[in-house]
C-alpha cells in the first residue's frame, strides 16, 4: 500500500469518528427573531396605510372628478401585501 492511500485511509478513519453536531441556534438569534418581527409589524401597518390612503384618494378623486389614479394604488398594495406576507413561504420554496 503506498503512502498516499494510507495517509487517506487514516483521514478517513479519523473523519468517520467525528460525530454529527446538533443544531444550535446562534447567540443572537432571539435578537434577530425580535427584529424580523418588528419589521413584520412594519410591513404589515405600511400596507394597511396605503390601502387606507389609497381608498381616501380614491374617494376624494371620485367626489371631484378628476382621474382614476388610486385603484392602481389600491391593487399595488394589496399585490405588495401578499408579496410581504408570502415572503417566508416564497424564501423556503427557494432554499430547499
Amino acid at each position: 500500500m503506498s503512502s498516499t492511500a494510507m495517509i487517506l485511509v487514516t483521514a478517513f478513519d479519523t473523519l468517520a469518528q467525528i460525530g454529527n453536531p446538533a443544531p444550535q441556534a446562534p447567540p443572537i438569534a432571539d435578537k434577530f427573531q425580535q427584529m424580523v418581527s418588528y419589521f413584520t409589524w412594519f410591513v404589515l401597518l405600511a400596507g394597511i396605510t396605503a390601502i387606507i390612503f389609497a381608498g381616501g384618494r380614491f374617494a376624494w378623486e371620485k367626489w371631484t372628478g378628476g382621474g382614476l389614479e388610486s385603484p392602481k394604488m389600491v391593487a399595488g398594495a394589496m399585490i405588495g401585501g401578499v408579496v410581504a406576507t408570502s415572503a417566508g413561504t416564497i424564501m423556503n420554496a427557494l432554499i430547499a
